[in-house]
């Protein structure tokens, strides 16, 4: 699995009430949620963001409350990868569960600023960014962690595997 976009660039301890407001949790519609997607950090977001677009970020992303809905709100907004320097673990888990691809790789996250142009290769975790003509090695998913994202979520992998 592959990912091709445009970056997103965002500092330390982006925490889900950044990503998506308390405000807003009163609806669980996944679109809903994308048109509010980091409009405390990024009032330009929701606007801006096209599918496959990318958001890179510093240390300690989607800490604080642990809802789904942070997530979800990302990858309904079109973002096909977050690559961070570290995660916050609650988020981790919650993106593996909702199908949303992330990365650790702090070199990547030094280097890469907004507006870049990367390219993602999932299965050997290579971050390649055109802009720069660098390349940077991220910590790619075990193969079962793929296999849920790449189902979409832990629902949906769940779903695949009984049906076999």
């Amino acid at each position: 699995m592959e990912a091709k976009g445009r970056v997103f660039k965002y500092g330390d301890n982006v925490d889900t009430d950044v990503i998506i407001p308390a405000r807003y949790l009163n609806t669980s519609d996944p679109k809903e949620l994308a048109t509010h997607c980091m409009e405390d950090i990024d009032k330009e977001f929701a606007r801006n963001v096209k599918q496959g677009d990318i958001i890179v970020a510093n240390k300690n992303f989607g800490c604080g409350s642990s809802r789904e809905h942070a997530p979800i709100a990302i990858k309904e907004s079109g973002v096909s990868c977050v690559i961070a320097s570290t995660f916050a673990r609650i988020f981790y888990r919650n993106a593996i569960n909702i199908g949303l691809p992330i990365l650790e790789c702090d070199e990547a996250v030094k280097s890469i600023e907004a507006g870049d142009e990367l390219e993602i290769d999932f299965d050997s975790g290579i971050i390649k960014n055109n802009t720069k003509n660098q390349e940077y090695q991220g910590e790619p998913f075990p193969e079962f962690m793929q296999n849920i994202i790449n189902c979409g979520g832990l629902v949906n992998y769940i779903k695949t595997q009984q049906a076999k």
